[in-house]
């Protein structure tokens, strides 16, 4: 059950460092803001006065307009950061322009930025809490958690379910904060995509698979992911090929999972490729859209949980 207790740390930049019952923890904090997003009000002051920055040197939809509404619905004032406006344009460096934020005393700062360890490097000058919303390849954290949540209120557990993360995962930082927070919990983890975009290391326990008939057979959960071309070496790009016909999420590819098998996405989705439009689609089996309701109810979680020293 949700406590009043504070949160063991700081800031939250990965799921490296955390502990199941951390994982937990926020898991079940964000359990009672599903009901409340449902509700036809949805105002809660727990965060009144504070001030809630969100920076992202990168585009963003899900990440930031749901921490933007999970601020705002606490009661936060929220600031949205935004670098093509900014004097970044003119040269300032990320830690200048952090350490100009934390000038206007904010009393938490969200960020998302191309380069990893970029959120790791603000929170060491920054004099409040800094939540990770994705550092290049590197993590993200409250989409790792919000997946989880969505397994959990499903299946109404995590351990000893088999969850197969597909596609391009060497360049996801998804899948590398999946990778830490799914066997923590309990989860079995399959990991499916062609060689050059399965990751060079395995976390303890997971299997890797390069036929994805084989990686999804009975599988509970069906996570897929897009080719991050932005991010791979262009000969690794131009080695994929037929993509979608290897590697594409297809209502016949999904009968090999378990009957009552899922399927997510952290998004965006490119139809067609790494999934069909009628499996996206499927509310029968499709929790997306879940995912993404979620997405709002651990990031409150995340924000009031990190504020409470500061709330004293």
């Amino acid at each position: 059950m949700p406590t009043a207790e504070p949160f063991p740390h700081r800031h939250l930049l990965g799921i490296e460092g955390l502990s199941a019952a951390d994982l937990t923890r926020i898991l079940d904090e964000a359990e009672p803001w599903v009901g409340f997003n449902r509700g036809a009000r949805k105002a809660d002051q727990r965060l009144a006065g504070l001030t809630q920055i969100n920076a992202f040197f990168e585009n963003s939809t899900r990440t930031l307009f749901s921490f933007e509404i999970a601020g705002k619905r606490l009661g936060a004032q929220v600031s949205n950061f935004h670098p093509a406006a900014s004097s970044v344009r003119k040269g300032e460096s990320l830690i200048d322009t952090a350490l100009t934020l934390n000038a206007m005393c904010p009393d938490l700062l969200v960020i998302r930025h191309e380069a990893v360890g970029a959120a790791a490097d603000v929170a060491a000058v920054m004099g409040c809490p800094v939540i990770n919303a994705g550092d290049g390849r590197g993590e993200h954290p409250t989409q790792a958690l919000l997946d989880a949540l969505t397994i959990r209120r499903r299946f109404g557990r995590i351990a000893g379910l088999k969850v197969a993360i597909c596609g391009d995962i060497r360049h996801s930082r998804v899948a590398n904060s999946n990778m830490r927070s799914l066997p923590l919990l309990g989860a079995e983890l399959r990991l499916v995509g062609p060689e050059a975009l399965l990751p060079t290391s395995l976390p303890t326990g997971a299997s890797a698979f390069t036929d994805l008939d084989e990686g999804v057979e009975g599988a509970d959960v069906v996570m897929m992911l897009r080719i991050q071309r932005e991010r791979m070496a262009p000969e690794i790009a131009n080695s994929l090929g037929d993509y979608h016909g290897r590697y594409g999420l297809t209502s016949a590819r999904l009968k090999r999972a378990a009957p009552h098998a899922i399927v997510m996405h952290p998004g965006p989705m490119n139809r067609g490729i790494e999934i069909d439009g009628d499996v996206a689609d499927d509310r029968r089996r499709s929790v997306i859209l879940d995912q993404v309701e979620h997405g709002v109810a651990v990031r409150m979680a995340c924000l009031d949980l990190l504020t409470r020293q500061r709330r004293g």
